[in-house]
């Protein structure tokens, strides 16, 4: 796996060389670091008197819980996010009239023997695009505090372009939206919910890639990663969020698709850059085969409060 910290490249160079298989290690941006302080503003809130790196450790995780459903979406749907996110990405150099992403996710990873399940699910090693990706995704993953070589995410680069065993064809976008993301905060010791997962597969080797506040790794949807158990004494917080460009999803872009069997797509998560415009419908059916039926095909926050 090549790994590189060179920023000064255009938005076309990186995701030409994000869909070889290189992974970007870029170091803090002041633009990303506003949207992790943003973060870390609703965090402290959140969390009142307590300091957030140990609040586990005076609250039941039921109450922990409690604390985070809320936080976690409130982050994710403010507006303010939006905004720091697209002047994030104008600053990393994508054309906002081409530019479409997700909203941003805040991952709250408390040491392992806490919570590792639900609103803090430790991913197993998985591409995203067994979640119904599009091959030409980019992931974007920036650490706000706490990150460790014990705390961090792993790569398994020996998987790359390469077939593995796993669950994916159990996954569906429109199913998972329809119960999977709403009832995240009901499972604290135990995830019933149809993750995909690596079947009779070793991960093989894994590559742990370390910033400060403000850096960002860059990489494929198609990269098999992992969440590493949180083994320190300190919970780890991070911001993470996903782009497609317009052009690359009308050409069908990426990396081969080598073993995701997902239905469904995600694209009507995607919001164009400042002026949140949904990814046109002509595209998204380009890649929406086989969705089911009964399924939801955009989520709607206000599920979690039902």
């Amino acid at each position: 796996m090549i790994v590189s910290a060179e920023a000064g490249i255009s938005d076309d160079e990186r995701r030409r060389r994000v869909y070889d298989g290189e992974v970007f290690n870029l170091p803090p941006r002041e633009s990303l670091r506003a949207l992790g302080d943003f973060a870390w503003e609703l965090v402290v809130d959140a969390f009142g008197d307590l300091e957030p790196a140990t609040a586990y450790q005076d609250l039941a995780v039921e109450e922990y819980v409690k604390i985070l459903g809320p936080l976690k979406t409130g982050f994710t749907h403010h507006p303010r996010s939006k905004e720091l996110l697209s002047a994030a990405l104008v600053d990393f150099g994508c054309d906002p009239s081409e530019t479409y992403f997700d909203l941003p996710k805040l991952r709250i990873v408390t040491p392992a023997s806490y919570l590792t399940a639900g609103l803090g699910y430790n991913y197993t090693p998985h591409r995203d695009t067994w979640y119904s990706a599009p091959q030409c995704q980019v992931n974007w993953w920036s650490p706000i505090r706490g990150l460790t070589r014990e705390s961090c995410m792993a790569f398994h680069p020996e998987h790359w372009l390469s077939r593995t065993g796993n669950t994916s064809k159990d996954f569906d976008a429109y199913e998972w939206n329809r119960s999977g993301r709403r009832d995240a905060a009901t499972f604290i010791t135990s995830d019933p919910r149809p993750h995909p997962r690596l079947t009779h597969t070793d991960p093989g080797t894994d590559v742990r890639l370390l910033g400060d506040p403000g850096s960002v790794v860059v990489f494929s949807a198609a990269q098999l990663h992992s969440t590493v158990p949180n083994t320190s004494s300190g919970t780890r917080f991070s911001v993470d969020f996903r782009t497609v460009n317009l052009r690359d999803l009308a050409v069908e872009a990426g990396p081969e698709n080598v073993d995701s069997d997902s239905t469904g797509t995600t694209l009507r998560d995607f919001l164009r850059l400042y002026t949140y415009e949904s990814v046109p419908e002509k595209l998204i059916e380009q890649y929406d085969l086989d969705g089911s039926a009964e399924g939801v095909l955009v989520f709607d926050p206000a599920s979690l409060e039902q």
